[in-house]
């Protein structure tokens, strides 16, 4: 059985991403516009609406939802669904996909798999505020 985002799980996401209507560098140095939203198809000086960040938000949300249910192999409740999304969401899916937190999420060690979430809280000089509360907030759920 497939899972999906929540409500809840969505205004996490949109409580730490922001919603920006032109085009910024995030701390990683990555182009990124809307609620998060990265690719190839964002570009320097580029502005959209609130209705077209909605849109790309719903798209990315399939995309990192379907990598959750195909790499999670143990059963998961909701709130760790929304945390896992949240968490794929902000780092990609290949980190997720190779992620010793998925590593232990699916031998069933959800404890060691939650303990994973502060490992990634770093930018490119150290830990960065908004991400260590953002993976506490993951942690939590």
């Amino acid at each position: 059985m497939s899972l999906s985002i929540s409500g809840e799980g969505v205004a996490l996401i949109k409580s730490f991403e922001g919603c920006h209507l032109t085009a910024y560098y995030c701390p990683a140095g990555v182009l990124t516009i809307g609620w998060g939203h990265t690719g190839p198809d964002v570009y320097k000086g580029q502005t959209i609406t609130q209705a077209r960040a909605d849109e790309l938000l719903k798209s990315d949300l399939a995309r990192f939802e379907g990598a959750v249910n195909s790499y999670t192999t143990v059963k998961i409740n909701q709130c760790m669904f929304d945390a896992l999304v949240s968490f794929t969401y902000n780092c990609g899916i290949d980190a997720y996909k190779n992620s010793t937190l998925l590593r232990l999420l699916n031998l069933s060690d959800y404890e060691g798999a939650a303990g994973q979430f502060s490992r990634w809280v770093n930018g490119a000089n150290g830990p960065l505020p908004g991400l260590v509360r953002r993976r506490e907030a993951e942690e939590k759920l």
